[in-house]
Order: structure tokens, then sequence, then C-alpha cells
């Protein structure tokens, strides 16, 4: 499948989003086509992996896929926990702090060729990465065919229920002037998630620290032995795992 150039390339230059990494701090909005704009959270982004981030890291099954992993909080920690993880972004400052976080990171989309197509156990979306593209099933595919089959999905969603896709541009407060290009992106909720999720079978949803989260596993080679298998699977992590960790779960 090929990517969506149009938004590879409007993160991989916008200016504001590479200087907001590289300091650490915002501020950095989404501005809509209409005006309006979403805050972006560079600091939170850019501090250690928090204790909501902890817990939806707990919950990851065998190796980690992180699509758009920023400056790479979730990559660091689960590298430090001495979990097999990769990040992705197409934005290059991105990709250099998550290195020097002792994470490893490619430049690249997650509409582009990967490593491990459709070996993956877990694939991450967080931080409203699941409004990746402009376009919630098409994403939602991709994301199935990175995942070996019943492989786990955990998607940070809106926290209202909105199902909207939008144009969007990344400024900082002050107007530059620098025209970046525009490029597609939707804001889901929960509820709208589950609804694209064709094929998918809900495995939890959650709400900590007022960030919303679902987590969607993928369909297995048979579907008839999904249960079973999904039990099976998270039996075996857990083994694998440092106490404390589980099986995602309604909360």
């Amino acid at each position: 499948m090929s990517s969506p150039p149009v938004t590879a390339r409007a993160w991989a230059t916008a200016d504001p989003y590479a200087a907001a990494l590289r300091t650490g701090r915002g501020p950095l909005f989404l501005r809509r086509d209409d005006g309006w704009l979403l805050p972006l959270e560079v600091e939170r982004w850019c501090a250690r992996a928090d204790e909501v981030d902890r817990d939806v890291l707990d919950r990851c099954e065998g190796n980690v896929l992180d699509v758009g992993c920023g400056p790479g909080r979730l990559v660091a920690e689960l590298a430090g926990r001495g979990r097999a993880v990769l990040g992705i972004d197409v934005s290059q400052a991105a990709v250099e702090h998550t290195v020097r976080l002792g994470g490893q990171a490619l430049r690249r989309s997650v509409f582009e060729p990967l490593p491990g197509e459709g070996r993956w156990d877990t694939v991450l979306l967080m931080d409203g990465n699941v409004g990746i593209g402009g376009d919630p099933r098409a994403l939602l595919d991709r994301v199935a065919a990175l995942l070996r089959p019943g492989g786990l999905l955990i998607a940070e969603t809106a926290p209202v229920e909105v199902d909207e896709r939008v144009q969007v541009a990344v400024v900082g407060l002050v107007d530059s002037g620098e025209a970046d290009l525009p490029f597609p992106w939707a804001r889901v909720g929960t509820r709208a998630l589950v609804a694209h999720a064709q094929g998918w079978r809900r495995a939890g949803q959650w709400t900590a620290g007022g960030r919303c989260f679902a987590a969607l596993r993928s369909r297995s080679a048979s579907n008839s032995a999904d249960p079973a298998n999904s039990t099976a699977v998270i039996s075996s992590q857990r083994a694998a795992k440092p106490s404390g960790d589980r099986p995602v779960a309604d909360r």
C-alpha cells in the first residue's frame, strides 16, 4: 500500500513541529481549515512516560510497533523494560529524539513498507494518531495487515464522541507566514472507532487521566478459535513479561 504523500510530506516539513520537538516546548496546534485550533501536548510528549502511559504499556503483548511515535517516550519506556519495540514517524526530529532516548525508530509512514509486516503482536496509535491519513477505516485496514492474526491494537481516542474528517496544518502560537502543507486528519471518539472497526473484535476500553483508550483485536486465522487463541496469547505473554502486567480488560 502506498503512503499518502501529502500527509507524510506535511508532517515531515512542518517546521513548527520539528522546532517544538527539539526544544520540548509548545505552544503547538493543529489548525483546521476553518481556523479552529487543536492544542498539541508537546511537553507531555517530550517528557518520560507518565502513569497513564505506563498503564497502556502494561497491556501490550509481545513485539510492539508504535505508529507516530513522536519524540519516543513510549518506545523508550518499553525498551527500558527489555521489550522488543520499534517506533515509526514521518518527522526526522521525532526519530532523532526517540533514538537519543535509547529507542529504535525509523522515519517512515505507516502506509509505506515496514519491517515485520503481518508479525507484530501489538500496534499503538497514541496521542490522537488514530487520525493519521484522515480515513480511520483505511488506517485500521493497514494496521490489521501489520499485526499477526489475533494481534492487538491499542488506540487513544478523542475525549469526546466525534467522528470528523478535516484538513489541518501544524502551526505555532504566532503565525510565521510560512505556508505549511495542509494534510488530512481525523478526530475519532471510541464509539466511532468501534463502528469503523469492521472485522475487528473489541478487547476493552477505558479512561484514565482525562484520556480515552480502546483496544481491538484483529481477525484470527480461524474465527471460531478467537476466544481460545486470544486467551492463550495473553497467558503466554504475561508469563514472559514483568510482574504486574495484565491482559487488556474493560475498566
